[in-house]
């Protein structure tokens, strides 16, 4: 069966297939533009991870992104990151689910960036586009239940302006 499992051609998407870091992406997420390393401070009444400091990294930056335990008794875990805020004083991250163990305050983990596989994205975070794996301008679903009205120029642009 692993057989059936191969790709075959390409989709045609307007998001992008490849894999943040892979050979065809090529995006080094050693580098310390991607990766940081910190301490956790504690936990908000959500039970979302506080990380105080670490705002060197825009908003949102390793949203999509992993987080990996170092020490603590969830040591070498790794979990996908859900959201990422910035707050005045460090960072709030959500997981998308738990990891397994407990996570503790003083506990070290290490924060590599994520992607959403959008061209704005990849050209904008990573000066990565001429590596984007996607078609970002193909028609969307509107474009397959539009039809022509007066008060619009329906010459086959887009329809969102």
């Amino acid at each position: 069966t692993e057989r059936l499992n191969q790709v075959q051609g390409r989709v045609y998407q307007s998001g992008c297939n490849a894999v943040l870091g892979d050979g065809r992406c090529t995006i080094a997420l050693d580098l310390p533009a991607y990766r940081t390393t910190a301490a956790l401070s504690g936990f908000d009444a959500q039970g979302r991870i506080v990380i105080d400091g670490q705002t060197g990294f825009a908003d949102r930056w390793f949203e999509r992104g992993q987080l990996l335990v170092l020490t603590g008794a969830s040591a070498g875990l790794a979990v996908m990151i859900r959201a990422d805020k910035l707050t005045g004083t460090g960072r709030v991250i959500d997981l998308w689910h738990e990891t397994g163990a407990s996570l503790a305050p003083g506990d070290t983990v290490q924060l590599t960036a994520g992607c959403d596989r959008r061209a704005t994205t990849c050209q904008t975070k990573f000066d990565n586009f001429l590596n984007f794996r996607g078609f970002p301008h193909i028609p969307g679903e509107d474009w397959l239940t539009s039809y022509p009205v007066r008060s619009r120029a329906n010459d086959g642009g887009s329809l969102g302006g």
